[in-house]
């Protein structure tokens, strides 16, 4: 096993460190792994984004462009199932990707990982701000530092107690989700006293698609095309769920779970919502243009209003209130636990290892909380430009990080082959993913370099727009090639990845072993 040294070469036999095993507390079950995985993956762009979605796709616009989202998001996830499976560290992909591409690219990788979870913690508190004033006028810099506060604690609390948070909001956005469909279906069949049937009115006028930008199919089709961006950040964060892969029980059978049954059904949750929204507002309903950053935005909120049900609001505004505190959390636990990777590695100072007692990595903890300071600049609208620019410049951040977990699953396999493998050693393996990886990697590389076609057509250049589509790509070129040409790293030849190393670990690892089902536990559809 590796020693409490930093590395002095550029490829480790040693997959899941001493140092991460003794010094990080197992506090993660597998209820805690299930739910904080629909909990990331459910947040404010499914309660607020779906508005805008359907107003530059039309509702089957978005319901096409919601299903292919979902589709590689589910590819993404079972790559990182199967990679996670055989190597549970902490930092996830960002290790992964060492072992399995090249030293320099996890660098680079997980450098932008950092950047994006520092810059993004103080936004959703200022998005929680922003909710909260939906009900109070009390000035903005007080509930910036109660949630900062707040925040602190969370960065601060062992990891079981993160899990059992993430793990009572992810029943509340179920729940939220649930009623606000079984609500819309309620309205849109007529089931409010006064209120006509709609059915499929609005697909009908205005119409399945909406023209973007252009006219006619062409435009159609770009209005289906720019849903693709909406849907992406939509489903942001849902490759953090190994993270603190270090920090479960059994990770080799929880992650595996997590990833091949949750992303399914949170991909039914988005398609479900999707639908009913698109038959219950019309696509040019000016009100989804609403851009308070509250429940007055939410299409949920429009349909109830015309229906006349006026608790709604305050009901949405609290649900993604706590959304936007959950994917706080989230960022908070993917920036801790991929800056304590790096420096276990020797990509960050080695001070970044130091842990409680209680396992809590809290020197990454205290750089966290000292950068949710910036969300004070939101209360001066000049400062406010600043931060939206910190913040915009790894804004494609997350198709990078997709791209890396694809790319990370077919280097495993194509290893496999290489060294004589069977893939059907691995911990958990499907034959299907190797292509499904690929297809993950293609289109998120479509996505990644067409997000922002918007800036190239005449008369909406944006460099606002230019800089949060394609600023990252550059930045994370230049980490890499510049950690590279430092360091004298190369690509990891296929034949030298430790695959029967991890197997080993995997065999000798006493936590690895199936996870069954018993009593009622067995009807437990959500985390069972």
């Amino acid at each position: 096993m590796e020693k409490d040294n930093p590395p002095s070469h550029e490829h480790e036999v040693c997959i899941v460190d001493e140092i991460e095993s003794q010094r990080l507390a197992k506090g993660l079950e597998q209820r805690h792994v299930q739910m904080i995985a629909i909990a990331g993956a459910i947040g404010t762009g499914l309660f607020l984004g779906l508005g805008s979605s359907i107003q530059t796709g039309g509702p089957l616009g978005a319901l096409l462009g919601y299903a292919l989202v979902g589709t590689v998001v589910c590819a993404v996830q079972f790559a990182l199932g199967e990679v996670s499976a055989l190597m549970p560290v902490t930092g996830s992909f960002v290790r992964h990707v060492e072992v399995l591409v090249d030293p320099g690219l996890a660098f680079a990788v997980g450098w932008n990982v950092v950047y994006g979870a520092l810059t993004s913690v103080p936004s959703e508190i200022t998005a929680c701000v922003v909710l909260i004033q939906y009900w109070s006028e009390t000035d903005a810099a007080v509930w910036v530092t109660v949630m900062i506060v707040a925040t602190a604690a969370m960065a601060l609390l062992f990891v079981r107690a993160y899990g059992e948070i993430e793990f009572v909001l992810a029943i509340l956005k179920i729940l939220l989700i649930v009623g606000v469909v079984l609500m819309g279906l309620v309205i849109d069949l007529g089931g409010v006293p006064g209120q006509p049937r709609l059915g499929f009115h609005y697909w009908r006028d205005p119409g399945p698609f909406v023209a973007y930008i252009a006219t006619g199919s062409w435009g159609q089709f770009l209005g289906f095309w720019a849903v693709m961006s909406n849907a992406v950040y939509s489903f942001a964060g849902v490759e953090s769920l190994a993270m603190a892969a270090a920090e479960m029980r059994n990770p080799r059978q929880n992650l595996p779970k997590a990833c091949k049954r949750v992303f399914a059904r949170v991909t039914l949750f988005y398609l479900v919502s999707v639908l009913i929204v698109g038959m219950l507002v019309s696509s040019s309903d000016p009100r989804l243009a609403d851009e308070s950053g509250t429940a007055a935005e939410s299409p949920f909120v429009i349909a109830a209003s015309d229906a006349g049900i006026k608790v709604v609001p305050s009901i949405i505004n609290a649900v993604v209130l706590s959304s936007a505190f959950s994917s706080s959390n989230q960022s908070i636990l993917a920036g801790t636990r991929t800056l304590y990777g790096l420096a276990l590695k020797g990509h960050a100072p080695r001070v970044f290892l130091q842990t409680t007692r209680q396992g809590v990595p809290w020197v990454c903890a205290l750089l966290q909380i000292a950068v949710c300071g910036l969300a004070y600049l939101t209360c001066s609208n000049s400062a406010l430009n600043v931060f939206y620019w910190l913040l915009d410049l790894t804004a494609a951040g997350v198709l990078i990080s997709w791209s890396t977990v694809a790319l990370n699953h077919i280097r495993l396999i194509l290893a496999c082959r290489s060294q004589g493998i069977s893939p059907r050693e691995l911990p958990w393996h499907n034959p299907a993913t190797y292509y499904s990886s690929w297809f993950a990697l293609v289109m998120c590389q479509i996505f990644l370099w067409t997000g922002g076609f918007a800036v190239f057509t005449r008369g909406n250049w944006s460099a606002a727009d230019f800089v949060s589509s394609y600023l990252d790509i550059p930045l994370v070129l230049v980490f890499y090639l510049g950690y590279k040409f430092w360091k004298k790293t190369k690509i990891v030849p296929l034949k030298d990845i430790p695959i029967r190393q991890a197997l080993l670990e995997a065999e000798n690892d006493p936590e690895n072993v199936p996870i069954k089902a018993s009593g009622w536990s067995r009807l437990n559809i959500l985390w069972g």
